[in-house]
């Protein structure tokens, strides 16, 4: 089946699963309720912020993809837990990162506060445990739990590399999977069980969702050098001035010139606030090296891959819309 969709365009590419999405918005709701006037409130300002919400769209595309559109009665459920763990991350990662601005507004600890934020995504790791249990399925606890796990352990790698000027691309791809691709893997590989596949089918969907995780992870690195605070969500350059050594600046450091990679160590090693006309200096030397060019390409390679996962994958629309979604990856701007 050919694709016919834009993949600039979210919306058309998860056509399949629009009546889903508005089931899984109710799911979600329902869930985050609380007699704890507080989390109400920052749970309502989480939800009105919006999100693509790629990981549970990877869930409930691949549980449609391996039971050719049939719909798993927990799909939904576990599609809501694995935004909650997705969203209990943020909330950390914004307050370990100082971060004010997120998908185009306040960050939650801005608005409320670093304790609140915390404590608020205690309750949604705790809130998905409590929802995980609901399909009586040991593989799901395991895939989540797991995945759980390996994300802290990806957090606290993450903190070890910031303000390093010596980590290596190695150490950084390392990152990536642990605290970013792992839930991607573990959404795929969710969907796969939910619709009863075979363990060949269930391990290339977990891989599948290990590369394009990557994928998505490398490009938002890429787009934080590229896009505007608009079109991100959040202000450019802050992976820089949270001096966190990402590909386009390691990259830099390893083929820039002698000035260039003394800028960028400088930079990273700060732990104060970047000042603009260095950041833009920066900016252009990132532009000039090839930096961008390099990071595409290793964003393609993990979308090459990831397509590879899914080439025995039944030929449908939801599958169809898995491919749209590799594109997407690659193309999008935000």
């Amino acid at each position: 089946m050919t694709s016919t969709v834009k993949t600039n365009d979210l919306s058309q590419i998860l056509a399949p699963i629009s009546l889903d999405f508005k089931a899984l918005d109710a799911v979600i709701r329902l869930n985050l309720a609380s007699k704890v006037a507080l989390i109400d409130q920052i749970s309502a300002y989480i939800i009105q912020a919006g999100g693509k919400r790629v990981r549970p769209a990877l869930l409930m595309l691949v549980a449609k993809a391996l039971a050719n559109g049939q719909v798993n009665p927990h799909a939904l459920e576990m599609a809501a837990v694995v935004e909650f763990i997705h969203t209990a991350t943020l909330l950390h990662d914004d307050v370990v990162d100082e971060s004010t601005l997120r998908r185009g507004r306040e960050t939650a600890n801005a608005a409320f506060g670093n304790a609140a934020s915390v404590l608020v995504g205690d309750f949604l790791y705790s809130r998905a445990f409590q929802m995980m249990v609901i399909p009586k399925d040991l593989r799901v606890m395991e895939i989540l739990s797991d995945a759980t796990n390996t994300i802290a352990e990806g957090e606290v790698l993450q903190l070890l590399n910031m303000n390093d000027p010596e980590v290596d691309e190695a150490s950084y791809l390392q990152v990536i999977r642990y605290k970013t691709a792992k839930l991607f893997e573990a959404s795929a590989e969710l969907g796969a069980i939910l619709a009863n596949a075979s363990k060949t089918q269930r391990e290339q969907a977990a891989a599948f969702g290990r590369h394009i995780g990557t994928a998505f992870q490398l490009m938002d690195d890429l787009l934080d050098y590229t896009a505007n605070a608009a079109q991100m969500g959040k202000n450019a350059g802050d992976d820089l001035r949270e001096g966190k050594p990402t590909l386009p600046l390691i990259y830099l450091l390893e083929h820039g010139s002698s000035e260039e990679r003394l800028l960028v160590r400088s930079a990273i090693e700060q732990n104060q606030d970047l000042p603009d006309d260095i950041f833009a200096q920066i900016l252009r030397a990132v532009q000039s090296s090839g930096a961008l060019d390099y990071t595409q390409a290793a964003a393609k390679r993990e979308v090459d891959l990831a397509l590879s996962c899914i080439q025995d994958f039944p030929d449908n629309e939801a599958t169809n819309a898995i491919r749209a979604l590799c594109e997407y990856s690659l193309a999008r701007q935000t």
